[in-house]
């Protein structure tokens, strides 16, 4: 990506080195508290309420609390993307009548306490709607790319650009009618409900992609495949069978490995909010 000399946001807040100890440790006890989400479903209600997970609630990231300065590029390259966001999502919300507030994102270390609650690295990124804020943990981003097989800069993009989508979403009272109905509905449908809602992020995530590529040819040959290639190595049906278990549908709370790139594709091709309709795309039957 040509990410460099780029804009840096003001909306980024440092928390790193200022968690408090992991009450099951770091390292190996984070990993085997995410493969228990995954494996029991990485159901949000099972969560604090109001949290939307991202690209994947279950990949791990324990550390030792403590600011890696190998980290610094990455911090660099979080709050230039961050910047892209907030240059692409406030005319695409104007003609809606919905004026962007831009998020802020905080990056932590190991745990963080959020409007939604104390979290843990293990949970992966998340979006708040109740502080409106995006979580990032950036030691995620090995993970992705040594445990999930998906470098390189775009596939990190597709993260934020996704935390952001929730962020959209909430502005748009989207997540606020999601957590209603599925208040109001059993385990199985509230899980569905929520892989609309996931699936949508990723559209969200590829209109971003779209414009920063029209207005600013940010991309480089192979970016797209890259945020491709996270999008297919985060679906739950790819996640479940890594953790060596049974591929469960109705335990899906972000979408199969397809549904995910097929929605983030469609962001990406058509740039619009009406191309990721999720929602109305499954009453349809589509």
């Amino acid at each position: 990506m040509r990410w460099q000399g780029g804009r840096r946001s003001s909306n980024i807040e440092d928390r790193r080195g200022m968690g408090r100890p992991l009450a099951v440790g770091g390292g190996a006890a984070s990993l085997v508290l995410a493969l228990l989400v995954m494996l029991f479903g990485g159901n949000p209600e099972d969560l604090p309420s109001g949290v939307t997970r991202g690209p994947s609630s279950q990949v791990g990231t324990g550390g030792s609390g403590a600011v890696d300065p190998a980290q610094a590029e990455l911090s660099d390259f979080v709050s230039v993307i961050l910047a892209d966001t907030e240059d692409t999502w406030p005319r695409l919300l104007s003609p809606q009548g919905v004026r962007y507030v831009e998020p802020r994102l905080v990056l932590f270390s190991d745990a963080v306490e959020s409007g939604c609650g104390y979290e843990q690295s293990a949970v992966g990124p998340f979006y708040c709607p109740v502080d409106q804020r995006v979580y990032l943990d950036l030691t995620f981003f090995r993970e992705l790319d040594q445990r999930f097989g998906a470098p390189g800069d775009f596939a990190r993009a597709y993260v934020v650009a996704h935390e952001v989508g929730h962020h959209v979403q909430n502005l748009l009272g989207i997540s606020e009618r999601v957590q209603t109905m599925r208040s109001r509905t059993g385990r199985a449908q509230a899980n569905a409900l929520s892989v609309l809602q996931e699936l949508q992020a990723d559209c969200f995530a590829g209109i971003w992609a779209h414009h920063a590529q029209r207005e600013r040819q940010m991309l480089e040959p192979g970016d797209v495949e890259e945020g491709l290639r996270a999008a297919t190595a985060i679906g739950d049906d790819t996640l479940q069978r890594r953790a060596g278990g049974h591929v469960v549908p109705e335990s899906f709370t972000h979408g199969s490995s397809e549904q995910r790139v097929s929605w983030f594709r469609r962001g990406l091709e058509q740039g619009t909010l009406e191309a990721c309709d999720t929602f109305g795309a499954a009453s349809r039957g589509r």
